[in-house]
Order: C-alpha cells, then sequence, then structure tokens
C-alpha cells in the first residue's frame, strides 16, 4: 500500500495472547495489546494488529507487521501518522 500522506512511523509492541478481553494501552512508554486470540497460525498477530488499528482510529490496511510474526514482541508500520500522534492517541 502506498503512503500518500508521506507520515508513517514504526511502533514496537508488546502482545498478550489468550487474554480474557482486547485492549491496547501504553504503559510507562511500552504499548501493551492485549488478545483473545490464540498463538497459533498467526491469529493473536493479526488480532494485535486489528486492535492497533481501531486504537489508532486508522483503518486495518494502514498498519502492517514488519517484525516479530512468532515473537511477543512485535514491530508495525503505521502509514497515516508520526509517531508522537500514534503515542498521543494511544495515551488519550
Amino acid at each position: 500500500m502506498s503512503d500518500l500522506t508521506g507520515l508513517w512511523c514504526v511502533l514496537e509492541v508488546r502482545v498478550t495472547p489468550n487474554a480474557r478481553r482486547n485492549d491496547v494501552r501504553l504503559v510507562e512508554g511500552t504499548i501493551r495489546i492485549r488478545v483473545g486470540a490464540a498463538p497459533e497460525d498467526g491469529r493473536a498477530t493479526e488480532a494485535a494488529r486489528r486492535a492497533l488499528a481501531r486504537a489508532l482510529g486508522l483503518r486495518r490496511p494502514a498498519v502492517n507487521l514488519e517484525v516479530g510474526a512468532t515473537s511477543r514482541t512485535k514491530r508495525f508500520r503505521v502509514n497515516g501518522i508520526d509517531g508522537s500522534e500514534a503515542l498521543r492517541r494511544l495515551a488519550g
């Protein structure tokens, strides 16, 4: 997907699968995502991508996994906003 605005950032997140509920929060400077999906066949990663996009107020295609498909620590490229705006949206 091409980014028409020229704005983008990379966010490192910590994902907790098999959670009771889905949420995204900023804790002591770390983005933490809890998802109910199991860490099988990429389901938890996809759930985290969707949750992050929703929390940022962006469409799902704007958020793409860069690194960490099988790790709890993941990096997502987010198109359409810069890093400071992403953190502001997650904090508020």
